[in-house]
């Protein structure tokens, strides 16, 4: 009998076979069958037999040295995603429109449980460096997407967050629950959310959500500036413009759905 099944046999079979693809993330992009084997905590033979069914269908490649990578057949999938990659080609014009009115990092990101994930992101040469990338997933408190998103979230999903331990990534940070709720209750009331030097201590973004049909929030925009240059009231006005936009792009209309 398989060693997996005997340790863990409350196991399913599609748990190991998610568990083989989630072994691949930002810092583990490439991975060898051992690898796989012992960050999806599977035996050798396991892993490569699911490996194999999975390279076969074209979700992992293998390159000439033997190192797996994410497969082109997994990007093909993810791009049917209505909060991935159609979002992205709805929202690149008006991330495209922030970015020359600012030439500074513009991000588009959704929210997943309770982290931000982010779907697009631009950024210039001379703009502040941030821990962003597409994909890159963050908690939703630390983030000027993340407030926005968090904010227009229920209230239920608003307070058993702010129930958990808030982590802090700068002195800054917000970790306080009663802090939390009342930067949560401004963002509702301005339409914005800001977000200063919360991840890094050079950094502020600004940010406005994004509403779909129904007028539910979908997303969020938002635009990352040196915290010593910030001018709030300057970019908040092209911030609520691009999520508009945004909004409009995808159906919502204000005149019929408030804001």
């Amino acid at each position: 009998m398989d060693r997996d099944a005997l340790a863990a046999p409350s196991r399913s079979a599609p748990d190991r076979l998610l568990s083989v693809l989630a072994a691949f993330d930002h810092a583990h992009a490439a991975l060898t069958l051992s690898d796989i084997s012992r960050r999806a905590g599977l035996s050798l033979t396991t892993a490569h037999r699911l490996v194999g069914a999975l390279t076969e269908w074209g979700a992992l490649e293998r390159d000439a040295s033997g190192v797996y990578h994410v497969g082109l057949r997994l990007w093909e999938v993810a791009a049917l995603a209505p909060r991935g990659l159609a979002l992205r080609q709805v929202a690149l014009p008006f991330l495209e429109d922030l970015y020359e009115a600012t030439h500074e990092n513009v991000q588009l990101a959704v929210r997943d449980g309770s982290e931000v994930v982010y779907t697009e992101w631009l950024s210039g040469r001379s703009a502040v460096g941030v821990h962003i990338r597409v994909g890159a997933r963050w908690p939703l408190h630390v983030t000027g997407v993340g407030l926005a998103l968090l904010a227009h979230c229920g209230s239920e999903a608003q307070e058993a967050y702010c129930a958990q331990p808030l982590t802090a990534y700068t002195s800054h940070t917000i970790t306080d629950p009663v802090r939390l709720r009342r930067a949560l209750a401004e963002v509702r009331r301005s339409g914005v959310a800001v977000s200063s030097r919360q991840v890094t201590d050079d950094a502020l973004s600004v940010a406005a959500p994004v509403r779909g049909p129904d007028g539910a929030v979908a997303a969020a925009v938002s635009v990352v500036v040196p915290y010593a240059d910030a001018q709030v009231p300057t970019l908040t006005p092209a911030v609520r413009l691009a999520a508009r936009g945004i909004s409009r792009a995808l159906g919502w209309r204000p005149e019929s759905r408030g804001e």
